[in-house]
Formats: structure tokens, sequence, C-alpha cells
């Protein structure tokens, strides 16, 4: 479980990442940072009902990407805020799958020490 102020929790905070965020997209997984003023990295993650209609899979998805957060957390930089946007394809991928290809975005966008 990520630590409560490692979470986006407000719609505007998620709406600024995602209109001022710079974003990278793959078929598994999109994820857009925006810088904030704090001192430490918030996440969000979005996980919609197009992507299962099951609450338990969507569920799972989310708690397979908190994990992964959490193990990369001592390596993100802070002061940014980052929405990870799960899609379609992410049901049929393994956890380290999913790992590999959160690890492409965050370096792709320089989020990584």
């Amino acid at each position: 479980m990520l630590n409560k102020i490692n979470r986006l929790t407000k719609d505007k905070d998620f709406n600024n990442a995602w209109k001022r965020g710079q974003a990278s997209f793959d078929k598994i997984i999109g994820v857009k940072i925006a810088a904030n003023k704090q001192s430490n990295s918030r996440f969000g993650i979005l996980v919609s009902v197009k992507i299962s209609k099951k609450a338990v899979e969507r569920n799972k998805i989310k708690r397979q990407i908190r994990e992964i957060i959490r193990l990369w957390l001592g390596g993100i930089k802070p002061g940014y805020d980052v929405v990870i946007i799960t899609l379609p394809a992410v049901l049929d991928k393994s956890y380290d799958e999913i790992n590999k290809s959160i690890n492409r975005h965050f370096k792709k966008l320089g989020l990584l020490n």
C-alpha cells in the first residue's frame, strides 16, 4: 500500500496532471506526469470499467501497479504528480510485463534518479 502522502486523491490534481502533463503511452499503459510544488511525488491509477466489468480484475490490476510503484518509490524523483492509465491489453499481461512497461515510461519521462 502506498503511503497517504504518495497518493493523488483529488479530482483537481488528476485533472492538472491530465491537462498539463507530459505523456508516454504504449499498448498496455499510459503515464502522464506534471510537476507539483511538493517534496514528494504522488501517484494516481486509473482502471476504467472499459478494461473489465469485474471489480475483482480491476482491483487486481490496481494492486499490482501500486506494488510496482512502492518498489520503485526510492528511485523516483520527488516533486511530480503521476497518473497511470491502463489500457485494455493490460488484462492479458503478467506482473513482470506491467513492471517493464512502467519502468520504460518512467525512464522515458525522466522520472527515475
